[in-house]
């Protein structure tokens, strides 16, 4: 059989589409029975497991544990050549699902102290599904395979406060160490863009992301009297419209986008009590490393200075969140071809800087990365107007898993084919 394979581009494109289609009805199985067990941020053991067994049965080197929950596959193709990876997270959402579908999750867990729902509201489900095809495929060309394919099946890309995100517990347990990839590949399903779209984009591809925590300390006083004490309300007030001429008055609107938003707010016990103190939290994006940077700088110089004239104080957190999702370009450039071979060009389109984050940044950083959008939204449903992914009613058009199969497995057939080097303008 291993001679029968591919080895011209549109040879390897045509049989890798065929094989997607072969295993669609598996892909959407398993997508289906992880959307109906999804499990929070690392507490995937049922997952992990799913993907660790189908790996052995192929017959690739499986290492489990990593990064606590994480999944590592290796296949050494029957050729030599280079190592690339794939990344797909496996974790859900506290989210209660109101989609009315056979396999919707009934699955509740404890979260921040209470019982609450459970369901792939991001999609995670569908990533874990794509990448099992895609190793399967990959499997089947393995005489014919040009190096080394690393898989990784990731815990806790939605973040688990108080330890680290999945992708860097991943990478201070090795996943990226021997062998280790030049390049690392990604996808998100986003119900921004219609059924089997694919969209990508040089450079910044997503924001980074920053949690923001500001308490303002005032002094307590009746309410009929502010001049007897320092009103922390209002002082929180005036930072709160202050931070928003940070982005829209001093940061270059021309160089790259930044949103900077207050979400919570608390402070006082009662409607005629100035209380001591205010606390509020928001995040930051930004998709620019410098201008996150200098952003950051700003808040806490703007609240201070609001804050002290006030005769308050203002004590200012910035939660190191995660990076740009970085894409590097000449990987992009080589990409956006590869892509428009595997899965047809009418398909593959640009993206615009989307303000979501994604830990796939933190691999990209140690590796040259390309992470790319697959549109779920069904062919007679707006993209606009689609529920957005952590919406309780978000829902995947399945027959676009295939064209997240046909991606990854062809790009990583491609680049190894090609002997690509990281940051190559070879095309």
């Amino acid at each position: 059989m291993d001679s029968l394979m591919p080895q011209s581009s549109s040879d390897i494109s045509e049989w890798v589409s065929a094989a997607a289609l072969r295993l669609e009805d598996k892909v959407i199985g398993w997508r289906r029975d992880i959307h109906q067990h999804p499990e929070l941020s690392y507490h995937e053991t049922r997952t992990a497991a799913l993907a660790a067994t189908h790996l052995q049965a192929l017959g690739y080197e499986v290492t489990t544990g990593v990064g606590d929950t994480g999944v590592v596959g290796v296949l050494k193709g029957g050729k030599p050549g280079g190592v690339v990876a794939l990344r797909a997270d496996m974790d859900a959402l506290p989210v209660e699902e109101r989609v009315d579908l056979p396999f919707a999750s009934k699955v509740k867990a404890m979260w921040q102290g209470a019982m609450t729902g459970v369901m792939h509201a991001c999609g995670h489900d569908a990533h874990v599904a794509i990448l099992m095809g895609v190793a399967e495929i990959l499997a089947e060309y393995r005489a014919e395979l040009s190096g080394t394919v690393k898989l990784l099946f990731q815990p806790n890309e939605e973040g688990f406060e108080g330890r680290p995100s999945g992708a860097q517990a991943m990478i201070d347990a090795g996943a990226l160490g021997d062998p280790a990839p030049s390049a690392i590949f990604g996808l998100h399903v986003t119900s921004a863009l219609a059924s089997g779209t694919i969209a990508l984009r040089p450079g910044g591809l997503m924001a980074s992301a920053d949690r923001l925590r500001i308490s303002v300390q005032g002094r307590q006083t009746h309410a009929s009297m502010p001049w007897r004490g320092v009103d922390p309300v209002v002082t929180s007030a005036q930072i709160i419209l202050a931070l928003q001429t940070i982005v829209t008055r001093q940061i270059d609107a021309t160089v790259t986008p930044a949103v900077l938003s207050i979400a919570t707010i608390h402070g006082g016990v009662r409607s005629n009590i100035l209380p001591d103190g205010v606390t509020m939290e928001g995040t930051l994006r930004a998709h620019d490393e410098a201008v996150r940077a200098d952003v950051k700088r700003r808040i806490v110089k703007t609240a201070s200075a609001i804050a002290e004239a006030a005769g308050a104080k203002a004590d200012v957190e910035i939660g190191e969140g995660v990076p740009v999702t970085y894409n590097d370009p000449a990987l992009t450039q080589w990409g956006t071809g590869s892509l428009a071979n595997g899965v047809g060009a009418e398909r593959v389109k640009d993206s615009r800087p989307v303000m979501g984050a994604e830990d796939f940044s933190l691999l990209a950083n140690q590796v040259p990365g390309l992470f790319f959008f697959l549109g779920v939204t069904p062919p007679e449903e707006d993209p606009r107007a689609a529920p957005a992914n952590h919406s309780p009613l978000f829902h995947i058009h399945e027959p676009a898993l295939k064209y997240g199969v046909r991606s990854l497995a062809y790009l990583a057939i491609d680049y190894l084919r090609r002997g690509l080097p990281a940051g190559s303008n070879a095309i």
